[in-house]
């Protein structure tokens, strides 16, 4: 099976499969790496450079330029907090912070994602990164959006003190332009993903398989717009001289944090849970099956995510022609192992449909 192209704009990743020279038992799951393997990839065994391979290294690059900026963000924000008392400079630190050890937490993650199948995980640890993204989420939850509201409310009725925000408004700008770049970097991955998906790149990083990408991506947003929250506030403080308008700043920030926290826990729940591929990658999977030559028709196509980039598929199906048992089950296995290949898939399961039973075509879905 080529895995061609056989409608118009197919996944990137399913552009360009790896052929497999070994075929694998049925219900194997995901290859074993030996000594002489890459197990970082997360790709099959196989000396060529795949799609999975380069999301995962983007990823962690992306992940990198998050914690690098937000360590150095930290400390200069709590230097500015220390100096100017600013309830939304607090709440900035807090921010960034949580930020850092969060992006820790998403490199964690995105290493524990890609360990290979074994006899305990059959299905890949692809789910691991769910699990650390929300820890990572949580922590947002935590240490930001609640410090931040608290500041907030404790700083409310705090008493007019003489203050120079010159530091601070060159805190905020300096660290404006380091979690642009993060959040630029975070954004060309999605829109480079979304357009060969024909969809917009905040469309791509809400339903991609990818939560590190994600996490990355609306930590950073958040980030940029608590930045330009903190400064107006710090602003009509230094306009007005009430103190009000500094701790409604810190209280705005941290429900913008909460929003955020909530936003990335919901996601990977819906993906520790079980979670669909796109409408678009269905249909292109099962127009790979029904174009192969062995294959008459399609009644059952399951297809969950079951970590970054990795999908489960099983598949019911009617083989072409009259054949006995032994031969359907070395076309099963051909089959298989043809998607297998393919390091979007890890792991392809076909049974054979029951008689007449209703069966899936294009035009349905």
């Amino acid at each position: 099976m080529s895995l061609k192209p056989s409608v118009a704009n197919p996944p990137p990743d399913l552009k360009h499969p790896v052929p497999t020279p070994n075929g694998r038992a049925r219900g194997a799951g995901h290859v074993i790496f030996d000594a002489n393997d890459d197990a970082s990839s997360g790709s099959n065994n196989n000396s060529n450079s795949v799609p999975g391979d380069d999301k995962h290294s983007s990823s962690l690059i992306t992940v990198l330029i998050a914690v690098g900026a937000n360590l150095i963000i930290a400390i200069a924000k709590t230097v500015a907090a220390f100096m100017t008392g600013s309830a939304s400079m607090i709440a900035e630190a807090a921010h960034s912070w949580a930020d850092t050890g969060n992006g820790t937490l998403l490199i964690v993650a995105e290493k524990k994602a890609v360990k290979p199948a074994d006899k305990s995980h059959p299905l890949g640890y692809g789910k691991e990164s769910y699990v650390w993204s929300m820890i990572a989420a949580f922590g947002v939850f935590m240490a930001g959006s609640i410090v931040s509201i608290y500041t907030g409310i404790t700083e409310w009725n705090a008493a007019e003190s003489e203050t120079n925000y010159t530091i601070g408004f060159i805190v905020l700008a300096v660290a404006f332009v380091l979690e642009g770049a993060s959040l630029l970097q975070a954004y060309r991955q999605s829109k480079k993903h979304g357009k060969a998906l024909n969809i917009s790149a905040i469309d791509y990083v809400v339903d991609t398989s990818n939560a590190t990408l994600r996490g990355v991506f609306f930590e950073d947003l958040a980030a940029v717009v608590g930045l330009v929250i903190a400064a107006a506030a710090m602003g009509m403080h230094a306009y007005t001289g009430q103190p009000f308008w500094d701790a409604l700043g810190s209280i705005i920030v941290g429900l913008l944090l909460g929003v955020v926290a909530i936003f990335l826990i919901s996601r990977n729940r819906d993906f520790l849970v079980g979670y669909k591929v796109t409408d678009k990658i269905h249909h292109y999977i099962l127009a790979e099956l029904l174009d192969h030559p062995d294959i008459d028709s399609v009644s059952y196509l399951h297809l969950e995510w079951v970590g970054p980039t990795k999908i489960f598929m099983v598949a019911a199906v009617d083989i072409v022609g009259n054949q006995p048992e032994n031969s359907i089950a070395h076309k099963f296995e051909d089959i298989e192992n043809q998607f297998r290949a393919n390091p979007l898939f890890q792991e392809a399961i076909l049974t054979l449909s029951i008689p007449n039973a209703e069966t899936l075509s294009l035009e349905d879905q």
